[in-house]
């Protein structure tokens, strides 16, 4: 049944549930008893007839649910004349669906505003004009008009000057972001500044966000493995129930002790913790820039204890940056950086970009090149004002303005050397390399607090760049030169031995070991496509401290569903066995137990304010 007739159903079961309590009140005090019995009976029905279709849909569908221990409570309350405890039965059931289904989608909010905020129309420039088209129309190299508090409906690149965008609704960074021409613009960021013009790099429905919006939508349609765990437990759980019952009916006598227990059996604070927690948990990871693709992945999160990791774009930046700059002839350093710079911007190699990134930081005031030729994958020659620039690998350029071979420049593991030349002459070298994520040592110490026993790398490439990009690190293990299917090895060999295991990479070449993990997380949605695919976590930013978050709020939601049930479960036994001895009557046994329903959905509700520590220690 689709979600929204189910809600409007749960709304039009307790209103019916309600008016019959109270109707058959009302009468019961102006002394027409019969036609308050009536009117219970009335009330009742309808709520016990959908809850018997939905009892046989399960069951045809293979589920076998607690809510059986609700229809058999509000039966044999009718049953035995106890019509005004079937009532408020009833209308506790159908209160504790409504309950449930409000709560769910209080929990669900932040994840409804994301997908709110999916644009329909972008501005285009055509021809001198500006159009209002439908998104399916935009295609890469279009540029887009962004007004201020506009979302960018598509990825792209600043075309203006520059652009201040505020992208808290994907990352959780309360702080606009400032970008420069060139620069990356992420789809679903909201324009804070002035208007600007946005160069298309990805379509609509390839760009980041609707990614985001298309993982949001898979997680909201997931069913949370502990309610999964209840059904399969729910026979044993009945079976105590009835013996209960059966027991205190059969030693007293009196048929009204069944009656109470069985009212106050259901429904199972199980039934409504688990979902509720679970699913508060994963809109609250999601307001910290961590997409949890369901309730299987939170709770698995919750409990993993080994961590492999991957090097480039994950343990690194996966950008290239440069390290030293050797100027010749008199030259300076910010004089060689501006001539490479101002011929790297023909380019859309990453260390170009790189290049051209350092460049503005400093403060440069590039110049456009101009009469560029670029050989791929080797370098790129041109001018730049006067002078005739080449830039690219030493042979490239040596071969460009005539010298011998260059000696071979001793550099460290996993470096790349740029050469300058400057109107036929050697004018210097940049050194580049891809560097450590800042704050890694203080990211693995968190992940060690918050229990992850065993963490490694695991790369592809040699084990020298491996170990020099590693040095000091406080790792278990290392493990390089691997391919795909060998880090698949890796994966099963550490859950064997040691437990659930974690993966974090975002190359394609990551996506078999993300699916083989326990819980697959793919560093930022604009990563590659397969590894967010074969992911179970994505994080909505390139930035690895985010786990750290993301796993305390799935052992915070883990915990609270797990307090719920048991202080629900163990008031509600409490409660049986009360009534099997005649402490409570039916009516008094259906008004604690709505209490308690009530009680444990409220506790689930608190991990929507989970406030992860690691945000409040990284702010120190």
């Amino acid at each position: 049944m689709p979600l929204l007739l189910q809600n409007r159903l749960n709304t039009v079961l307790l209103f019916v549930a309600l008016v019959g309590l109270m109707a058959g009140l009302g009468l019961m005090w102006a002394g027409h008893d019969t036609l308050a019995t009536a009117a219970w009976c009335a009330g009742v029905i309808p709520v016990l007839v959908a809850l018997v279709v939905e009892i046989v849909r399960g069951l045809a569908r293979g589920e076998f649910g607690l809510d059986i221990v609700a229809a058999l409570s509000m039966s044999a309350a009718l049953v035995f004349g106890e019509t005004l405890a079937a009532a408020v039965v009833a209308l506790m059931y159908s209160g504790g669906t409504f309950l449930e289904s409000f709560a769910q989608g209080r929990a669900r909010r932040e994840m409804s505003q994301l997908l709110s905020r999916v644009p329909r129309t972008a501005t285009r420039h055509r021809n001198g004009k500006l159009d209002e088209v439908p998104l399916d129309d935009i295609e890469p190299d279009d540029l887009l008009l962004i007004r201020q508090g506009d979302v960018a409906p598509v990825d792209g690149t600043v075309e203006s000057d520059r652009a201040v965008l505020d992208q808290s609704a994907l990352t959780g960074e309360s702080m606009p972001v400032l970008l420069d021409r060139g620069q990356d613009v992420m789809s679903g960021s909201t324009n804070s500044g002035e208007a600007f013009d946005l160069r298309v790099t990805r379509s609509a429905s390839e760009s980041t966000y609707a990614g985001i919006v298309r993982l949001v939508e898979a997680a909201q349609r997931s069913k949370a493995p502990m309610a999964r765990l209840a059904d399969r437990y729910s026979l044993l759980f009945l079976l105590i129930t009835v013996v209960l019952a059966t027991s205190a009916w059969w030693l007293t006598g009196d048929p009204i002790r069944a009656v109470a227990v069985l009212v106050v059996a259901t429904p199972c604070p199980l039934i409504l913790a688990v979902p509720v927690a679970l699913v508060a948990g994963l809109s609250r990871a999601a307001r910290f820039g961590v997409l949890i693709k369901g309730a299987r992945p939170l709770e698995n999160l919750a409990g993993i204890r080994t961590l492999v990791l991957d090097k480039t774009g994950t343990l690194t930046d996966g950008r290239p940056q440069i390290v030293s700059i050797e100027a010749h002839d008199g030259l300076s350093q910010e004089q060689l950086l501006f001539f490479a710079a101002s011929l790297e911007q023909a380019s859309k190699h990453p260390m170009a970009r790189a290049i051209v990134a350092s460049a503005r930081e400093r403060g440069a005031v590039l110049q456009i090149p101009a009469q560029v030729v670029e050989i791929a994958g080797e370098g790129l020659a041109g001018t730049v004002g006067r002078r005739n620039v080449v830039a690219g690998g030493a042979s490239f350029v040596a071969d460009r303005i005539g010298a011998a071979a260059p000696e071979d420049k001793i550099l460290g593991a996993g470096s790349a050397l740029v050469a300058v030349a400057i109107d036929g002459k050697l004018a210097g070298h940049i050194v580049m390399a891809d560097a450590l994520r800042s704050g890694t040592p203080r990211l693995l110490a968190g992940l060690r607090r918050l229990g992850i026993d065993r963490i490694m790398l695991a790369t592809g490439d040699r084990r020298a760049v491996a170990e020099v990009i590693t040095a000091g690190l406080d790792l278990d293990a290392v493990h390089s030169q691997l391919t795909p299917d060998q880090k698949v090895r890796l994966i099963l060999t550490e859950r064997e031995g040691h437990g659930p295991v974690m993966m974090v990479g975002d190359g394609v070449n990551d996506a078999p070991a993300l699916a083989a993990a326990d819980v697959g997380v793919a560093m930022g949605a604009r990563g590659a496509a397969a590894s967010a695919e074969a992911a179970d976590v994505v994080l909505l930013v390139d930035h690895l401290d985010r786990l750290l978050p993301g796993i305390e709020i799935a052992q915070g939601a883990r915990r609270i569903a797990l307090q719920s049930v048991a202080v629900g479960l163990g008031l509600s036994v409490a409660g049986m066995i009360a009534a099997a001895l005649g402490y409570l009557t039916p009516v008094q046994g259906a008004i604690l137990q709505e209490a308690i329903d009530v009680a444990v959905i409220l506790n689930a509700l608190r991990a929507l304010a989970i406030q992860p520590r690691s945000l409040a220690d990284s702010a120190t």
